[in-house]
Formats: structure tokens, C-alpha cells, sequence
């Protein structure tokens, strides 16, 4: 397990849309190894190839020790809620800096593991705001996007002043 250098925002690299993975092999077990170790040093919760400057659909999530961690391979929204919540948001390519963004209650995901056999799972709460939260990277989509125009403005200065430091 490698611990990778995390591309940081502004990198053009973030806007990129990732390209879906068509190899199930050893170099890919490597990589979500490599994820995984990235993501626990970073810390974070929620992981994309993206983040280490690799475009492939890749997401690796730990939202607690208890939940253990999961590896999405191409992973895709086929369903979600009417319903809306808010929750705090951040990036591992954006250190030091939250927001709440609005997102679907709930969501479907379809997505293939390791072996690239094809799951579908429901998620509801902090997971479906995962789910939608990287896969939005995974389609070029930063998570300050989501944001007003003021808010993501004032985030981006708060997170400059940070980086001076």
C-alpha cells in the first residue's frame, strides 16, 4: 500500500471525467489498496482515483471503522429520491474547509467490485451524500459546484488563506 500525493484544488485535473475501468486485475486491486491507504492518511471518508491524478471510475469509502470500507468500480446513480437533505461536505483535494450542500435523501447505485461483478445498492443518509458526492467527481463535478456562487466564493478565499499558512 502506497500512500499517493492528492491532487489539490485548483488542479485542472479535478474537472476531469474519469474513464471506466475495463481491466478486473492485480494492477487494479493495487490501486484501491493505494486508495484506501491515501484516503486514511489524508483523513477522509470518501475517496476517487480522481483525487491521486488517476482518471478511472474507482471510489473507495470508510465512513466509520464499524461500517468497514467499500470499493466502488464504475459506479452510477440508476435511482433517486424526491427527498433532500443537507449535510457537510469537503474534499481530500480541499483540506481544512466544509459546507453544506444539498443532496437526494436517498439514492441507487449500480457499480461493479473487484472482480467486475455487478451490484446495485440503496443508500440513505451520510452514504447516498457519498455516493453522490463522488460520483459527481468522477463526472468532472467539484463539490463547491454545488454551492451559491457566494458561498463557493467565500470557501474558495477561506481555503487560500489556509494554504498560505
Amino acid at each position: 500500500m502506497t500512500i499517493r500525493p492528492i491532487i489539490i484544488y485548483p488542479d485542472s485535473r479535478l474537472r476531469e471525467i474519469a474513464e471506466p475501468v475495463t481491466q478486473f486485475d492485480a494492477s487494479l486491486r493495487e490501486l484501491t489498496d493505494d486508495l484506501l491507504g491515501t484516503m486514511r492518511a489524508a483523513p477522509g471518508i470518501g475517496i476517487t482515483a480522481s483525487h491521486i491524478g488517476v482518471a478511472k471510475r474507482i471510489t473507495v469509502l470508510e465512513l466509520s471503522p464499524d461500517a468497514g470500507v467499500k470499493i466502488y468500480i464504475n459506479p452510477e446513480i440508476i435511482w433517486a429520491s424526491e427527498n433532500m437533505i443537507r449535510h457537510q461536505e469537503g474534499s481530500v483535494s480541499m483540506p481544512g474547509v466544509v459546507d453544506e450542500v444539498e443532496r437526494h435523501a436517498a439514492v441507487h447505485i449500480r457499480y461493479q467490485d473487484l472482480d467486475g461483478k455487478e451490484h446495485i445498492e440503496e443508500s440513505e443518509g451520510l452514504l447516498a451524500v457519498c455516493h453522490q458526492h463522488e460520483i459527481d467527481q468522477m463526472n468532472g463535478i467539484f463539490w463547491i459546484q454545488r454551492l451559491s456562487r457566494l458561498k463557493r466564493d467565500r470557501l474558495i478565499k477561506r481555503f487560500e488563506k489556509l494554504q498560505r499558512r
